[in-house]
C-alpha cells in the first residue's frame, strides 16, 4: 500500500498470540503476570511503526459465539465451551481455552488503550470479526489493513477501495500480507472475487477449529474446485439439485448427503459487513497519549514502562511522517 491505511486489529487475535509468544516470567514489580499486555503492546508499536497507518481501531469480541451462528450452526465453537468446574456452571461468554492468568490482563489492556487514545470499536452479539468486516466495507477514504491471525478474514480482501489483510498466523514475524492475488494463488479460488470464494471454500471444506464440520469427504482441493465453477454461493447450492454437469457424480452425492448444513452454514461463516459498531473515540490515530498521567501510573504499577515507551515512540514517529 502506497497510502497510510486505516489499521484494524483483531485484538483477542493479537494477545491470545502475544500472550503465548512472551514468557509468563515476565511479571509486574509484584510478580502478577503482564506478558500479553506487554506482548501486545509492543505489537502495536511495531506495527505503527512498520505500516504508520493514519486511522487506528482495536476491534473487540463483545460476543465470541453470537446467538446468530449458534442458533444456524449449535456446533459453531461448542467445543471451546467449558460444561463446567468442579460441578459449577461456568459463566455465558467464557471460553475453556483463556487461560487463568491471562483473563485478568484484558481489562488491564484495555485500560491502556484507553489511557493511550487508541480507538477500540465494538457490536452488541457480534465477534471482531464483525466489526473488521463492517468497517474494512463501509471504508471509502482510506486503503483498509486487517490485522488478524484468523484465516476467516481472508474473506475481506478486495482491489477497491482496497483491503489487505495481515495474516500473523504464524507470528507478527511471520506475517502475510494478503490481497485478492495472494488469497487466489494460495488457495485456488477465482481471483476476481477471491474474499467471497474463500469463505464459500471455508463452508465446503469446514473447520475443526470452530466446529464445522464441512462436507464429509470434501477437502480443500476439492471445495476450491467447485467454488470456482460457480459465481455465486447460491448459485453452487442451487446446482446441487438440479443435475448441473458442473458437479460430478461423485461430489453431488456428497453434498445432497449434507443439505441440511449447507443450507444453514453461510450466515455462521461469512464475516457481517452491516453490524452496528460502536467506537469508544475518533478512529484517527492518536498524536499524543489522552491520559498521559494515567498511562504512567499504570506503566509504574505494571512494570510497562518499556513498553509504553515503544508505543509512544511509535506514535509519535506516525504523528510526525
Amino acid at each position: 500500500m502506497s497510502e497510510r491505511p486505516l489499521m484494524l486489529l483483531d485484538s483477542a487475535s493479537m494477545y491470545f498470540r502475544a500472550y503465548f509468544g512472551v514468557p509468563e516470567s515476565v511479571t509486574a514489580p509484584d510478580g502478577t503476570p503482564v506478558n500479553a499486555v506487554r506482548g501486545f503492546t509492543d505489537m502495536i508499536a511495531r506495527l505503527v511503526t512498520e505500516h504508520r497507518p493514519v486511522r487506528l481501531v482495536a476491534c473487540l469480541d463483545l460476543d465470541w459465539r453470537p446467538a446468530f451462528r449458534v442458533d444456524a450452526l449449535p456446533s459453531y465453537k461448542a467445543h471451546r465451551v467449558e460444561a463446567g468446574r468442579a460441578g459449577d456452571e461456568v459463566p455465558a461468554g467464557v471460553p475453556e481455552e483463556v487461560p487463568d492468568t491471562l483473563a485478568p490482563q484484558v481489562p488491564l489492556i484495555m485500560e491502556v488503550l484507553a489511557a493511550a487514545g487508541i480507538a477500540t470499536g465494538g457490536a452488541v452479539g457480534c465477534e471482531a470479526d464483525d466489526v473488521i468486516g463492517t468497517l474494512a466495507h463501509r471504508e471509502a477514504v482510506d486503503p483498509v489493513l486487517g490485522v488478524s491471525g484468523d484465516r476467516d478474514l481472508m474473506q475481506i480482501v478486495r482491489d477497491a477501495p482496497p483491503v489487505r489483510l495481515l495474516y500473523i498466523g504464524r507470528g507478527l514475524n511471520k506475517a502475510e500480507n494478503l490481497g485478492p492475488d495472494d488469497v487466489a494463488d494460495k488457495f485456488g479460488v477465482p481471483r476476481e472475487r477471491a474474499g467471497a470464494a474463500y469463505a464459500e471454500m471455508a463452508m465446503l471444506r469446514g473447520d475443526p477449529s470452530d466446529g464445522l464440520p464441512g462436507v464429509p469427504g470434501v477437502g480443500a482441493k476439492t471445495a476450491a474446485t467447485l467454488v470456482g465453477r460457480f459465481g455465486s454461493w447460491a448459485e453452487l447450492l442451487a446446482a446441487v439439485g438440479d443435475g448441473d454437469t458442473r458437479i460430478g457424480p461423485g461430489p453431488r452425492a456428497k453434498l445432497a448427503a449434507a443439505r441440511d448444513y449447507l443450507d444453514v452454514v453461510e450466515p455462521v461463516v461469512r464475516v457481517r459487513t452491516d453490524a452496528e459498531v460502536d467506537l469508544s473515540r475518533d478512529d484517527v490515530l492518536p498524536a499524543a497519549f489522552a491520559d498521559p498521567d494515567r498511562l504512567d501510573e499504570l506503566a509504574r504499577r505494571w512494570g510497562l514502562e518499556s513498553s509504553v515507551g515503544r508505543l509512544r515512540k511509535a506514535l509519535d514517529a506516525a504523528a510526525a511522517s
